[in-house]
């Protein structure tokens, strides 16, 4: 099949989406011809673009067009709704005039889906839809934007389009679950996850960097890591109101990496001697990072279940280690995580619960032992090679029914 493919990153961009959109065009391109159609390196990127109002260039199998979109850093709100808005009015006529038999998009922009719902319409050819993030819950429970006209619309149109896909693939349980509640047919709903890369045991494992694990654990006895983005969705609060409350036993609660909310957080964490703000290692260290923390924490505020899906549940598997999921029973990392024995959880609300889930665990090395072994034996089913072969059988199903 010819799949055109529609989010505004794409590699060289940083961003999670661009990364995954590239492992699955990757994926895609060794049964179908794909075109991946994306908008100027805007988010981080290892390189940048000069401008033109499209230009073509090859990636592997897949052939890229690039939109002469602004390419403002991502910092800026603002700014980043216009290299939203300049990508979607560029793409969607550009879109018309390339030969496809189904349109994919992806959630970049936050309202790519339903973009992705037109230009499919338009072109009269199947859609599947891949939900990263979903919108607008997304922006309404993170805050971003107010309940009212603009969401009621928004909420409307992406309904539309959810009813118009083909497919609709989806990160997990949770997810689905939300998906199914808005009057999608569930045979329509599939569930791919990101998976992680699962070392086979018969291979060794380098040893974790000693400056890594030094520069994450300090003198703590006990390190509780949050790695990865620092949004909307958490219940940063609750981390920590608890964190003080364990200042004094030892217990160290680490951020690695950046985000929107860093700045709010790293402010409500003044003066607490026991919670550390640490920068994104290299891609490289990643191993160490993850080997360096005595379990690693998952969280997802209350009213984002399933709208936002840690995707780094799989790595921490692959790494054996315990991860403490603040958040609801819902979510996929408490609901899969207890059941399987490799989480525990507390109730985003509640930091006195964590608290006691966290020195619980902090004083019981077996457990956090038997944890991490579970953690490990649960990575396999994972995989991110198997995950990818349930997306390229998507479109498979739909070549056959050609």
């Amino acid at each position: 099949m010819k799949i055109l493919l529609l989010n505004l990153y794409y590699s060289p961009d940083t961003s999670a989406t661009a990364k995954m959109a590239r492992t699955v065009v990757e994926a895609l391109s060794t049964k179908h011809e794909v075109t991946v159609l994306c908008g100027r390196p805007s988010y981080d990127p290892t390189e940048r673009r000069a401008w033109r109002l499209f230009r073509s260039e090859m990636d592997g199998r897949a052939r890229v067009i690039r939109t002469g979109s602004t390419d403002f850093p991502r910092i800026e709100m603002k700014k980043r709704m216009v290299n939203y808005l300049s990508y979607t009015m560029l793409a969607i006529p550009r879109a018309l005039f390339v030969e496809c038999d189904v349109v994919l998009a992806m959630t970049d922009p936050p309202f790519e889906g339903i973009t992705g719902a037109i230009v499919a319409m338009l072109k009269g050819k199947p859609y599947v839809y891949n939900i990263r993030d979903m919108y607008p819950d997304m922006a309404v429970g993170g805050s971003i934007v107010k309940p009212g006209m603009l969401a009621r619309v928004w909420e409307r149109q992406h309904r539309w389009a959810l009813r118009r896909a083909t497919r609709v693939i989806v990160l997990g349980d949770d997810m689905r679950a939300r998906i199914v509640d808005k009057a999608v047919e569930p045979s329509r709903v599939v569930i791919v996850r990101d998976g992680a890369e699962v070392v086979r045991s018969d291979i060794s494992v380098a040893a974790a960097d000693a400056e890594v694990v030094r520069a994450i654990r300090g003198d703590f006895s006990f390190v509780l890591l949050h790695a990865g983005n620092l949004g909307f969705y958490g219940a940063w609060d609750t981390l920590i109101s608890a964190a003080r409350t364990l200042a004094s036993e030892g217990v160290g609660l680490v951020f690695v990496g950046d985000g929107a909310q860093r700045a709010q957080i790293e402010a409500s964490a003044t003066g607490a001697e026991n919670i550390r703000f640490l920068e994104f290692f290299p891609a490289s260290k990643i191993p160490s990072v993850l080997a360096a923390a005595d379990a690693h924490v998952i969280t997802v505020k209350r009213g984002l279940e399933g709208v936002v899906v840690p995707s780094k549940m799989y790595g921490i598997l692959a790494a054996g280690k315990p991860i403490v999921a603040v958040a609801v029973e819902e979510t996929d990392a408490v609901s899969i995580g207890v059941r399987r024995g490799f989480a525990v959880n507390a109730d985003p609300d509640k930091p006195e619960e964590l608290v006691s889930v966290v020195r619980a665990l902090a004083s019981d090395s077996t457990k956090t032992k038997r944890m991490g072994e579970a953690a490990r034996a649960a990575a396999p089913d994972y995989d991110r090679v198997k995950e990818l072969q349930k997306f390229v059988e998507v479109f498979d199903s739909l070549a056959a029914a050609k």
